[in-house]
């Protein structure tokens, strides 16, 4: 069994924001893959489903970005998992928009999301990087976060969600070189 989250911050104003690529990440694995129904626990938001042979379970922390941590070591404990069956996936400004990358560990980058997660479990869990692009300045970093995709970019935003859940299969498995690569390959079509 693995545990995927997906970071963002709860409600209507931000569905669309950049610093919510997690949540829209898991909302398509969920469509694609067709999960079960939503289910509100461990403070936020549970789906079960299969991704090939792996049982997976989506969940999107219901708390603010900076609580993440909270939600995910609460679906841990009670599923007696260990972090190596846990992947979250967020937004990234050092990565190209529409990029991704996956990592095992390392530093957190200013995150939040991710250092309440590192706070409540340590650094060694998988990520998946999801490029946003950096705005070029620093004091343009959070309005750029937290602003919504342009109409301009919403058909390679569809495109990305869509490889990611398309390729999924391949994370279920462990394969991240041939995730990155699969996703990589259907985005320059």
């Amino acid at each position: 069994m693995q545990l995927w989250v997906g970071l963002g911050n709860p409600g209507a104003k931000y569905a669309l924001n950049r610093h919510n690529i997690g949540f829209m990440a898991l909302d398509t694995i969920a469509e694609v893959h067709g999960f079960g129904p939503v289910q509100k626990k461990f403070s936020g938001w549970l789906q079960e489903g299969r991704i090939g042979s792996q049982k997976i379970l989506l969940l999107k922390p219901g708390t603010f970005m900076n609580e993440s941590g909270r939600a995910v070591s609460e679906a841990m404990r009670f599923y007696k998992l260990d972090t190596d069956a846990l992947t979250v996936f967020h937004d990234e400004l050092d990565l190209a928009p529409f990029k991704v990358k996956v990592r095992m560990g390392g530093g957190l980058a200013g995150h939040n999301g991710l250092r309440s997660i590192n706070q409540h479990l340590g650094p060694d869990f998988r990520r998946i990087r999801i490029g946003i692009g950096h705005p070029g300045s620093k004091d343009r970093v959070t309005g750029h976060v937290l602003g919504n995709y342009a109409k301009a970019e919403m058909d390679d935003l569809v495109a990305m969600l869509g490889a990611m859940a398309a390729e999924a299969e391949w994370l279920a498995k462990g394969d991240d070189a041939r995730f990155m690569n699969d996703v990589a390959l259907r985005l320059q079509g």
